[in-house]
C-alpha cells in the first residue's frame, strides 16, 4: 500500500487556539443527536408542531408565508392551441425519508414520487409520446431548488403544466398526499400564469440549521457575551504545521488525508458560544460574495456556466430549546437562519461547520471573508451533516429584513 501524502491548508489568519482539522471537524459535528432533530423536522412536516414550538413568538406565521408564496408577476398568457394550466405546488417533505429531491436511478426521491403521481394529470398528447418511448406516465415537476439527501423543506416549491382542462387543485393534492403519507405533504397548490417558474422568477430562499448540543456539553454556556470562548481547556496558542497548499488545486480540493497520529486534543477546544457564531454570519449579511470555498461538488472557478456570487439578506444564530420527550425543559441547540438570493450546492452546510470551527477557534469576527479570498477548499470545514438542515420558504417578492425567524436585536 502506497503511502499517502498528508495535506493541510496554511492558515495565515489570527486565531486564539488551534482551528480543527477535517477530521476533528467531522467528528465534532457528527458525535450529537441528529436524531432528535429529525423526529422535530418529522412533527412539523406532518403538521404536529410549528417551527414556532422551537422559535416562539420571532417565527414567521403561516398566513405571512402563504401569501408570499401565491404572490406571482403579472403576465399575459397564450390563448388558442397554446392555453395551457400551469400549477404551483408547495409541498413538505422530511429529509429523512428520501434520498433528496432530485430524481436518480433506483433511489427513493421527493421528484420522483410526486411526478409518478401527476401522471394522471398529463395530456393524451404527452401520454402518447410517453407510451411510444416506452417510458412510465409521470408528469414533469420544475423545483425552486434542489435539496440533498437528508434536507427536510417545510415549503418547497414546485410546478407543472397540462393541456387538459379539467384539471383541479383538489386533484393534485389528493394524488401526492396519497404517494407517501407521513412523509410527503402538499400545502397548497394554485393555478398560475404559464410565466411563473419556480426556480427564475424567486428572488430568496430561506434555510434553517438546527444544531444540537450533547448532554455533557456545558449547559450553562452563556449565549449573551460578545467575547471569544472563555472555557478552554488549552492554556497555550498553537499554530498549525505549515505543510503549504502548494500542492492544492482544483482536483484534489476533496481528497485531504489526516494524520491520525496527531495529538492535538489538549491543545484544540472542544466548546463554543453562538453569540460568536452570529458576529461571524452577521459579517455576511448585505454583501455580494463569491462563495466558491463554501461550495462542494462544483468547480471553484468557472468559466462557463452560473457565477459563484450569492447576496445573503439575512445570516443569524440563535440558541433555543427544540421540543423532545427525552428533555422536560427541551434539548438545548442553536438554530441558524440563512436567506439569500441564491446558495450554491452544500454552501448553507459548509457555513455552518465553518462557523462553528471559527467560533472555536476565536478567530476575528472577519474570519468568514478572509475565507472567501483563500486558495482550495480544504480551507473552510466540510459539509456540515444534512439532519440538521431545512429549507424554510422561497420568496418571490423583495425579502422584508422584519420578516424573519431570527430577529435583528
Amino acid at each position: 500500500m502506497e503511502n499517502k501524502v498528508l495535506i493541510q491548508y496554511n492558515h495565515t489568519d489570527p486565531c486564539s487556539f488551534a482551528r480543527w482539522t477535517t477530521k476533528e471537524c467531522f467528528q465534532f459535528m457528527s458525535a450529537r443527536p441528529w436524531q432528535q432533530v429529525m423526529d422535530f423536522y418529522s412533527d412539523v412536516v406532518k403538521d404536529r408542531k410549528p417551527l414556532s414550538a422551537l422559535l416562539g413568538k420571532a417565527c414567521l406565521s403561516k398566513s405571512n408565508i402563504y401569501n408570499r408564496l401565491e404572490s406571482l408577476p403579472p403576465s399575459q398568457d397564450k390563448g388558442g392551441r397554446w392555453a395551457r394550466l400551469t400549477f404551483k405546488i408547495v409541498v413538505s417533505y422530511h429529509g429523512g425519508s428520501f434520498d433528496g429531491w432530485q430524481r436518480q436511478p433506483g433511489l427513493n426521491t421527493v421528484q420522483s414520487v410526486v411526478e409518478k403521481s401527476l401522471g394522471k394529470f398529463v395530456d393524451e398528447r404527452k401520454a402518447q409520446m410517453l407510451k411510444d418511448k416506452g417510458l412510465p406516465l409521470e408528469g414533469a415537476a420544475l423545483v425552486a431548488g434542489r435539496t440533498d439527501k437528508g434536507v427536510t423543506a417545510v415549503h418547497q416549491v414546485c410546478s407543472f403544466y397540462t393541456w387538459r382542462k379539467d384539471v383541479k387543485s383538489q386533484d393534485i393534492t389528493d394524488a401526492i398526499n396519497s404517494a407517501a403519507p407521513g412523509k410527503l405533504r402538499v400545502i397548497s397548490v394554485t393555478e398560475v400564469s404559464r410565466a411563473f417558474h419556480p426556480n427564475f422568477t424567486a428572488k430568496w430562499r430561506r434555510y434553517l440549521y438546527i444544531f444540537p448540543f450533547n448532554d455533557e456539553e456545558d449547559m450553562e454556556q452563556s449565549n449573551q457575551s460578545g467575547e471569544n470562548v472563555q472555557n478552554f481547556k488549552s492554556k497555550e496558542n498553537y499554530h498549525e504545521h505549515k505543510n503549504g497548499c502548494d500542492q492544492c488545486n482544483e482536483a484534489n480540493v476533496g481528497n485531504l488525508v489526516i494524520n491520525d497520529n496527531e495529538d492535538l486534543e489538549t491543545l484544540k477546544p472542544r466548546e463554543f458560544t453562538v453569540s460568536r457564531v452570529n458576529q461571524l454570519l452577521q459579517k455576511l449579511e448585505g454583501k455580494l460574495l463569491s462563495y466558491k470555498m463554501f461550495a462542494r461538488d462544483t468547480k471553484p472557478s468557472r468559466n462557463e456556466g452560473p457565477p459563484t456570487e450569492c447576496f445573503l439578506y439575512h445570516a443569524r444564530a440563535k440558541e433555543s430549546k427544540l421540543p423532545c420527550s427525552e428533555h422536560e425543559k427541551g434539548r438545548r441547540v442553536m438554530c441558524i437562519e440563512l436567506v439569500a438570493n441564491r446558495f450554491l450546492r452544500r454552501m448553507v452546510r459548509v457555513l455552518v461547520a465553518t462557523s462553528i470551527r471559527e467560533a472555536a477557534a476565536g478567530a476575528d469576527e472577519d474570519a468568514l471573508l478572509k475565507l472567501m479570498d483563500a486558495t482550495c477548499r480544504r480551507a473552510t470545514a466540510p459539509p456540515a451533516p444534512p439532519d440538521g438542515l431545512c429549507l424554510v420558504d422561497v420568496g418571490y417578492e423583495e425579502f422584508d429584513p422584519q420578516d424573519c425567524l431570527i430577529l435583528k436585536e
